[in-house]
């Protein structure tokens, strides 16, 4: 019995002994990071930026969550509550972006040397200038907590904040938020139905700084735990959501979608525009075409002005089944008195007669893409194809058009806005996306692109369908699963029926970003009213 005993006592004390082990070096690193200084410092916030870019899309190295926010949240227990904490959010944001938007280059490279000199201006300046909002955001974090739980919720809805101002701001660039890592989740991406992408970024960087309070003095375990199992329930109750739904489809409605595959370099060449269509019309009409009703067809995929050209229009007559309609994206031109013209990158929708029946224009342009802002004081070439300037058109809304359900048009990069892919007249049953990714080569720019999609797909409820030159294309359903993909680089046609749309609105549709933005600058003002309260006491 004492031998037991004896034994018992020393297996206890050896794992006291590990538990102290383990807690000494959680707190050493916790230390270590907080009291780093000059290019150490510097080095380790743009390590802990790396490694949350390399969490998102297509990697989805989840856990690296954890490190850069709980590394984070440690980095600024030791810069103070001044100018500091704004630069090592900043250093981070610089690591966060540079290696999440290095892409942006390739669409500089297309042309050869004629953009060379904006390269380190998409490189560096830009990821510069978005980082000012991470950098923001970890100065207020560090202003309005001081210790406890309070750290890992203000640098939460702080970074929300951020991200949510980033998307507004100056034409607004919400690209890599952080609630998109889930998007390797159908489960996960549920609650987007509920709380908008800014709303599961709230809860990822809280979950993911919640680890700090293994350090310091005043740890708290039980928070820990506590995030587990909001971790755990928000996948549980996303789970039961997909159970408990049947997949449903259009009646009488298959779309071939068509991925041609055309290099950027080679896609507005005058000398290859004809072969450009042809390439078209021929996977449009490829084996199985007696099954489809309708033809999508990518951004700019037919290279000419299609009002102006019954040619073209005949010839897309001829791909189109009966009763049936293609959609395809087209530039479109009006000419004014004094040969003056304007331009919009367009959608098309034409019947099998080779009328155009519906006609939707981009209305959130790209600046410097498609037009060049403050061009008064900025004398410079766009990228995109062409001297001139392309118009905006009115916004989002739903084309009627026969033989399909109302459906809502997003070109390009119109997609990656929460809350401003419906338009406030009838509601859209399905969403399609056309896009030109070739800008971006073989890079993570255009899985970012589609995970973005799929998210807007939760959101709204309804079924999104992609067509993309050289890919990613796709078919989503109201859920964001997949239902059908045609990969990067792949030349080739998806046919598959339209999924259907959601009963009803989700949540999120019906009410947007505000409840997650009250959210944010309630715990915000609450910690800072629970801090003054406690000095003054």
């Amino acid at each position: 019995m004492r031998r037991r005993l004896s034994i018992s006592i020393r297996e206890r004390s050896a794992v006291s002994a590990i538990t102290a082990g383990g807690i000494d070096t959680i707190d050493r690193i916790a230390g270590n990071l907080a009291g780093l200084s000059g290019w150490r410092r510097v080095a380790a916030a743009l390590l802990l930026g790396c490694s949350a870019i390399a969490a998102l899309p297509p990697f989805h190295a989840l856990p690296l969550l954890v490190v850069a926010f709980t590394g984070l949240l440690w980095l600024l227990s030791g810069s103070g509550a001044g100018r500091r904490a704004f630069w090592d959010g900043w250093w981070f944001g610089l690591g966060f972006h540079v290696p999440g938007l290095y892409w942006i280059a390739n669409a500089l490279l297309v042309e050869g040397t004629r953009f060379l000199w904006m390269v380190p201006l998409s490189l560096l300046a830009l990821p510069a200038v978005l980082a000012i909002f991470s950098g923001a955001a970890s100065w207020l974090a560090r202003r309005v907590a001081d210790r406890g739980i309070a750290g890992p919720l203000a640098l939460a809805a702080c970074w929300t904040l951020a991200e949510y101002l980033r998307g507004i701001m100056f034409t607004g660039f919400p690209w890599n938020l952080i609630g998109y890592a889930w998007t390797a989740s159908d489960a996960m991406l549920q609650s987007t139905a509920v709380t908008g992408i800014y709303g599961l970024s709230l809860l990822t960087v809280a979950l993911a700084a919640m680890p700090a309070l293994l350090a310091g003095p005043a740890r708290a375990p039980m928070a820990i735990a506590g995030a587990a199992l909001v971790l755990v329930g928000l996948w549980a109750g996303g789970a039961l959501r997909l159970a408990l739904v049947e997949r449903a489809n259009v009646p009488d409605v298959v779309l071939r979608i068509v991925q041609a595959g055309i290099a950027q370099h080679h896609k507005w060449d005058p000398e290859l525009r004809a072969a450009h269509m042809r390439r078209h019309l021929e996977l449009s009409a490829a084996p199985g075409a007696e099954r489809i009703t309708h033809v999508i067809w990518p951004e700019t995929a037919v290279p000419y002005f299609l009002t102006e050209e019954p040619v073209v229009r005949a010839a897309l007559a001829q791909i189109v089944p009966t009763g049936g309609l293609a959609i395809v994206g087209a530039p479109r031109i009006e000419r004014l008195p004094g040969n003056e013209i304007r331009l919009w990158n367009s959608l098309h929708v034409v019947d099998s007669a080779g009328a155009i029946v519906a006609t939707y224009d981009k209305a959130h342009l790209v600046p410097f893409g498609e037009y060049v802002p403050l061009r008064r004081f900025l004398p410079i070439e766009k990228i995109t194809y062409g001297a001139v300037d392309f118009s905006a058109g009115p916004g989002p809304t739903a084309l009627i058009v026969p033989g399909l359900p109302a459906l809502g048009a997003l070109i390009c990069y119109e997609v990656i806005f929460p809350g401003e892919v419906v338009g406030s007249g009838q509601r859209p049953r399905w969403l399609v996306n056309l896009t030109n990714d070739a800008w971006y080569g073989t890079s993570t720019g255009p899985y970012q692109h589609f995970a973005m999609a799929q998210v807007r797909a939760v959101e709204e409820g309804l079924p999104m369908v992609r067509a993309a030159n050289t890919g990613i294309s796709g078919v989503i359903d109201g859920y964001g699963r997949v239902v059908a993909r045609l990969g990067l680089n792949k030349a080739g046609v998806v046919d598959v029926p339209l999924p259907a749309a959601l009963p009803s609105p989700t949540y999120y549709a019906a009410i947007g970003n505000s409840p997650v933005i009250g959210i944010c600058l309630a715990v915000i003002g609450g910690i800072r009213l629970r801090r003054r309260l406690r000095i003054n006491n």
